[in-house]
C-alpha cells in the first residue's frame, strides 16, 4: 500500500501509550504513516570516537565512567551533576530535570555519551547530551574494542516538551520494522530508472537509519524527488483542467527589470502601426477608456492587455461552442488563470481595468476584491473616477458599508444592474449573490488564502442549460511583491504568468539612505528641506503604542506627539494605525491627500493603497524590524510624482546580521525583482508566499531554493507524465 495509506494508530507501535501518543500528537503525528513521514531535521555523524579532551574539535561520542553525582542549587531547582572520566579528561554532566538519572547511572557504571562539551565554572560540562549506560560496573579497558551503542549516523528529530530523542528514534524503528516492507514505491517504473532513485521502502529505511552517507543522500534525493514531482502533477493537472492541455513545463528566467536610469525612456511613444494594431484588438468600452487617458501605456501594459484580452475571448468562445454542441471532449471551458506582478507603481491597477471592461463588453460582471478597506477604496475612487464616465456601473462593498445602502446594493448586485463591484472580504460573504459573475480580480493574492480565493470564485460557478457544462469565472491575480522565478515555478505553475517591468515616464529613483539610531536628526532635516519646497512625507513605525509591546518598538502613537510638537510644530501631522475609527483614518488619508496635511505618522497600514504623488520622503523607524518585501512596498509610497523622492532607513544599534544584510539590499537596489530575490534566500519560501495563509508549498522534507535542480527535473517529468495521461 501507498505510505499515506498506512492509517494505523501511533499508539499500536510497540511503547507508545496514551501519554506519548499525546506528545506526538503536539508534532501532528497521530499515525504510523506519520511517524514513518516525520524526517530528521539533522544527523550526528557518530562513527568516530570523540574524545572528552577534543571537546573543542568536534562533538564527543565516547565511553566514560561516572566517578561521583554532586548536586548544585536548591528545592525546586535542586539540579544533579554528574562527573565523568574517560581516561583522557573528567567532565560534569547538568542534568537539568533529568533527576531520575541518579538512581540509573549510580557511580562506577559504564556509560556511552555523546554531546556538547564547553567550559564553564572552570570546569568542561555539557547541558545537551545523549547517554546510555552500557555496564553496572568495569574498566573501560573492557570496552575499547567493542563498537559504542548509538554509533553510526544517527538522526535528530524536531521535539515537543516531553518527547526525547530516543523515544522517537525508538518509535520510528519499531514502525519501520512493522511496515517498511509493504510500502508501495508511487514514482513510475520509467522515471525511478530514469532518475537513479530508491524504491520507496529504501528510501524511508536510509531516511531514518542510513549506514553510510551514500544512503542518506539517496533517500533524501529520492524522496525530495517524489515530492516535487507529486505536487508539480497537481499543478499539471490544475493547468489542464483550466486550459484543456498541459503546458510547457518550461518557465524562462524573467528578463531584468530595467534600472531606473533607463525608466523614463520605457514608455516611448510606440510606432503608428504598433499603436493601430493595439487600438484595433480593444473592445468598445477598453477603446474608450485608452481614450481617455491622459498618458501612455507602457509597453508591458499593452502586451498584458493582449495577452488577457485573448484569454477572455477564448473562454467565450468555448463557452458558447459547448453551449450550442454539449458534446465536446471536454465540459468546462477554457477559463483565464493569470498571475500579473509587477513592481510598485507600475500601473498593474488599470490593466485589470481594462480585463473588467473586455469582460463587461461580453455581458459579464467582476469582482475586484483587496486585502484592506484602505485599498479597496482607492481601487473603488479610481474606477469611479475612471470607468463611471464610460457608463459603467461600479459599486463599493466592505464589512463596513451600513445596512440601508448595503441591502440596495446587494440587490442591484443580484439584479446585473453592477458592472464592477469593488471590496474586501465581503465580496464573498454569504448574503452577496451575483447575477453573472464572470472575472474576479484579487489584488495582493499573497495575503489571501486558497480557501478565500476560491470563495470568490465559487460566487461565479454555474451550471447553464446543458447540465454536463460547468462554468467558472476567469481569475486574475495580482502582486506587488514580484515573485522570483523559483518560487513562481513551484507555487503558480498552473498560472499563466505576467509581469509589467517597465515604470512610467517620467519616474526618477528613490534615493535611500541608511541612517543608525541615534543620528535621526540628520534625516529629519533632509525632510525638513522637502516640507519646505512644499512637498509631504511619511514616518512609519513598527507598533501602534507602548502597551503590550515586550521589545523595544517604537510606537507611532508617542512619535506622533513629538513629531507634531517637537520636531516639526510648524506643519500639521496626522496619525494612522489600524485602531483608529474607519472615518478618522479616511479623514486623515483625505487631508493628506489634499495637502492640508504635510506629515502622516503610521504603522504599516499605509503599505498599500496609499498613493499621493505630492509625498517625496518616507521615514521609516527600526527598518532592520521590517522584511525586504515590505521594506519595498513601504518605500514605494514615495516616487509617484515627478520629483525626486527619498528614503530613510533608521536601523537600530543592536542589529542583527540578518538585518544588516536586508540594510544593505535595500540601499543597493531599487530593482523588486532583485529584492525578492534576495528575500527568499533570506527568509526561505514559506514565509513569502505564506504556507499558512495559502497551501501553496506544503513541503516537507523539500526545499525550493536548495532543490531548485531536483524541481526542474521533477517539473519535466511530472508534467511529461500527466501529458501522456490526459491525451486523448
Amino acid at each position: 500500500m501507498k505510505l499515506s495509506e498506512i492509517k494505523s494508530p501511533v499508539s499500536s507501535l510497540p511503547g507508545v501509550g496514551p501519554a506519548a501518543s499525546a506528545l506526538f500528537s503536539k508534532l501532528n503525528i497521530f499515525t504510523v504513516a506519520d511517524i514513518l513521514s516525520f524526517y530528521p531535521r539533522d544527523y550526528e555523524d557518530r562513527r568516530k570516537h570523540i574524545p572528552i579532551l577534543d571537546f573543542e574539535k568536534a562533538k564527543v561520542h565516547t565511553a566514560a565512567t561516572v566517578t561521583a553525582h554532586e548536586w548544585f542549587g536548591y528545592g525546586k531547582m535542586r539540579t544533579l551533576k554528574l562527573i565523568i572520566s574517560d581516561g583522557t579528561a573528567s567532565a560534569a554532566l547538568i542534568c537539568f530535570n533529568r533527576a531520575f538519572l541518579e538512581k540509573s547511572l549510580p557511580v562506577g557504571c559504564i556509560i556511552v555519551v555523546t554531546g556538547t562539551f564547553t567550559v564553564k565554572y572552570g570546569q568542561i560540562q555539557s547541558t545537551a547530551f545523549d547517554v546510555t549506560k552500557l555496564a553496572e560496573s568495569g574498566a573501560l579497558s573492557d570496552f575499547e574494542n567493542m563498537p559504542l551503542p548509538n554509533s553510526g549516523i544517527v538522526p535528530v528529530y524536531p521535539l515537543t516538551e516531553g518527547l526525547t530523542q530516543k523515544q522517537v528514534r525508538k518509535t520510528v524503528a519499531a514502525a519501520i520494522s512493522q511496515y517498511d516492507r509493504g510500502i508501495e514505491t508511487e514514482l513510475p517504473a520509467h522515471i525511478i530508472e530514469k532518475r537513479e532513485l530508491l524504491p520507496k521502502t529504501q528510501a524511508i529505511k536510509f531516511i531514518h537509519q542510513p549506514e553510510t552517507p551514500q544512503e542518506l543522500q539517496k533517500a533524501r534525493q529520492t524522496l525530495i524527488y517524489e515530492e516535487l514531482f507529486n505536487f508539480q502533477s497537481t499543478i499539471a493537472l490544475r493547468a489542464y483542467r483550466h486550459k484543456g492541455a498541459v503546458p510547457d513545463a518550461r518557465l524562462d528566467e524573467p528578463e531584468q527589470t530595467p534600472s531606473f536610469q533607463n525608466v523614463q525612456n520605457t514608455a516611448q511613444k510606440p510606432d503608428a502601426d504598433e499603436t493601430a494594431h493595439f487600438v484595433k484588438t480593444l473592445s468598445p468600452s477598453q477603446k474608450q477608456l485608452y481614450d481617455r487617458l491622459t498618458f501612455m501605456l507602457t509597453p508591458d501594459q499593452r502586451a498584458v492587455i493582449l495577452q488577457m484580452n485573448a484569454d477572455i475571448d477564448r473562454g467565450y468562445v468555448e463557452r458558447n461552442e459547448l453551449l450550442t454542441k454539449g458534446n465536446g471532449a471536454r465540459k468546462t471551458p477554457f477559463t483565464m488563470q493569470r498571475l500579473l506582478q509587477g513592481d510598485v507603481g507600475s500601473g498593474k491597477t488599470l490593466v485589470a481595468f481594462f480585463a473588467c471592461l473586455r469582460v463587461k463588453d461580453w455581458s459579464g460582471q467582476c469582482a475586484v476584491m483587496a486585502p484592506t478597506e484602505i485599498l479597496a477604496r482607492q481601487h473603488a475612487e479610481n474606477a469611479a473616477r475612471l470607468l463611471e464616465p464610460l457608463g459603467i456601473r461600479t459599486a463599493f462593498l466592505t464589512g463596513n458599508v451600513k445596512a440601508s445602502g448595503r441591502t440596495q446594493l446587494l440587490k442591484a448586485l443580484k439584479a446585473g444592474e453592477i458592472d464592477i463591484v469593488i471590496g474586501t472580504h465581503a465580496l464573498f460573504s454569504k448574503q452577496v449573490v451575483y447575477k453573472d459573475l464572470q472575472l474576479a480580480v484579487i489584488d495582493e493574492q499573497h495575503r489571501f488564502g486558497v480557501i478565500q480565493r476560491q470563495s470568490i470564485i465559487d460566487k461565479g460557478r454555474h451550471t447553464e442549460e446543458q447540465p454536463s457544462v460547468s462554468f467558472e469565472p476567469h481569475l486574475l491575480m495580482m502582486s506587488a511583491t514580484p515573485i522570483p522565478q523559483t518560487l513562481a515555478l513551484t507555487a503558480f505553475g498552473d498560472l499563466d504568468i505576467s509581469t509589467i517591468r517597465t515604470m512610467p515616464a517620467g519616474r526618477k529613483p528613490i534615493k535611500t539612505y541608511l541612517v543608525k539610531q541615534g543620528n535621526e536628526q540628520n534625516a529629519y532635516e533632509a525632510v525638513r528641506r522637502e516640507l519646505k519646497a512644499g512637498r509631504q512625507a511619511y514616518f512609519v513605525y513598527p507598533a501602534i503604542d507602548s502597551e503590550n509591546i515586550t521589545q523595544e518598538l517604537k510606537s507611532a502613537e508617542e512619535a506622533f506627539e513629538n513629531l507634531s510638537k517637537n520636531v516639526f510644530p510648524e506643519y500639521r501631522c496626522a496619525l494612522l494605525h489600524s485602531k483608529i475609527p474607519e472615518e478618522e483614518q479616511l479623514r486623515a488619508l483625505q487631508e493628506f491627500r489634499a495637502g492640508k496635511v504635510q506629515i502622516l505618522a503610521a504603522t504599516t497600514v499605509i503599505e498599500v493603497g496609499v498613493d499621493v504623488p505630492n509625498a517625496t520622503c518616507i521615514v521609516i523607524e527600526q527598518a532592520d524590524r521590517f522584511g525586504l518585501a515590505q521594506l519595498h512596498q513601504l518605500r514605494g509610497r514615495t516616487g509617484r510624482g515627478a520629483e525626486q523622492s527619498f528614503c530613510f532607513l533608521i536601523y537600530s544599534s543592536k542589529i542583527t546580521e540578518t538585518g544588516i544584510e536586508r540594510m544593505k539590499v535595500m540601499r543597493q537596489n531599487t530593482n523588486g525583482f532583485a529584492i525578492a530575490q534576495y528575500d527568499l534566500k533570506l527568509r526561505g519560501p514559506g514565509e513569502i508566499t505564506g504556507t499558512a495563509q495559502a497551501g501553496n508549498l506544503t513541503l516537507g522534507i523539500a526545499d525550493i531554493v536548495r532543490d531548485h535542480d531536483i524541481l526542474v527535473q521533477a517539473r519535466t517529468d511530472a508534467f511529461d507524465y500527466i501529458r501522456t495521461k490526459v491525451a486523448p
